[in-house]
């Protein structure tokens, strides 16, 4: 398991901490570690997804990922 911290913009309450938590949980090989309010800490198994991936689920959800650490 890797593990990768997402920046993201656009989230401003709780129900953005719940969109971007349901978009992660629904990518497959991701466990959601921790989302708050401009970011999301995950695991992902790099067999079955990547960072970018996973990026573009948030981006889909309606947020932006402005940097991954």
């Amino acid at each position: 398991m890797e593990h990768v911290t997402f920046e993201i913009t656009g989230m401003s309450c709780g129900h953005c901490v719940k969109a971007v938590d349901k978009a992660l949980q629904q990518t497959s090989g991701v466990t959601v570690e921790a989302v708050a309010i401009g970011s999301a800490h995950v695991a992902f198994d790099p067999a079955q997804t990547s960072a970018e991936q996973i990026a573009h689920a948030i981006d889909d959800a309606g947020y932006q990922v402005v940097a991954t650490r």
